[in-house]
């Protein structure tokens, strides 16, 4: 993969982010990668969000990892989750600009706060093609009810911040296609369990977004 470290336009701030494109001839699919909770240290460099690179990677799919607003070099100040939302659209229009991206194959991965902001912007926004949600939070039991594109859903046996009961109840509900994969021994920081990540991301996105 080639890494470029670069600032991209989400309204009157810059966010920071880092592009990560397969070798050879695009334009390539492409993921935004959404990081933890930025007020407990959560950030664009962070061992999932590596594992979930690694895995795109590796499946030949462009990546965008980035800061939310207030965290490192991105401007702006921590939103609740609100205003982070705009931040993924932003990067998505970013991505959507590039020459080297097929605007027609965009998703969005999250984990953990991630998927509290990238769960609601796959709901509403067209251009998401397809998600994972690592270590999921649900801010609203009624999002991705019409969401009829690919979904996945990771979490470990031993994450004691989510609930797996509630997890697999919403996923119970929403329509196909989907897939639900509990990681045997995984806790919610997924220590030692970043491989697993890795391949299980890396080979969702690959069925979905390499053979359209």
């Amino acid at each position: 993969m080639k890494e470029e470290s670069l600032m991209f336009p989400c309204g009157g701030i810059s966010l920071e982010g880092v592009l990560g494109l397969p070798e050879g001839k695009g334009p390539f699919p492409a993921v935004v990668v959404c990081h933890p909770h930025p007020l407990y240290g959560g950030s664009m460099d962070n061992n999932v969000v590596y594992a979930v690179c690694a895995g795109l990677g590796r499946s030949s799919i462009a990546w965008l990892r980035f800061n939310f607003r207030g965290v490192g070099r991105s401007e702006g100040h921590h939103a609740n989750g609100i205003g982070e939302q705009d931040d993924v659209k932003a990067a998505l229009t970013f991505l959507s600009t590039l020459r080297e991206i097929d605007p027609a194959r965009l998703a969005i991965c999250g984990y953990s706060f991630g998927t509290m902001v990238g769960i609601p912007v796959a709901d509403s926004d067209e251009r998401v093609q397809a998600m994972a949600a690592i270590s999921p939070f649900f801010v609203s039991p009624g999002l991705l009810k019409n969401y009829t594109k690919p979904k996945l859903f990771v979490y470990g046996t031993e994450d004691s911040f989510v609930s797996h009961q509630e997890i697999e109840h919403i996923v119970s509900q929403l329509p196909e296609p989907k897939t639900c994969t509990v990681v045997p021994g995984a806790d919610h920081f997924w220590r030692f369990s970043e491989r697993a990540v890795e391949i299980k991301v890396g080979d969702f996105f690959a069925s979905f977004l390499t053979h359209r």
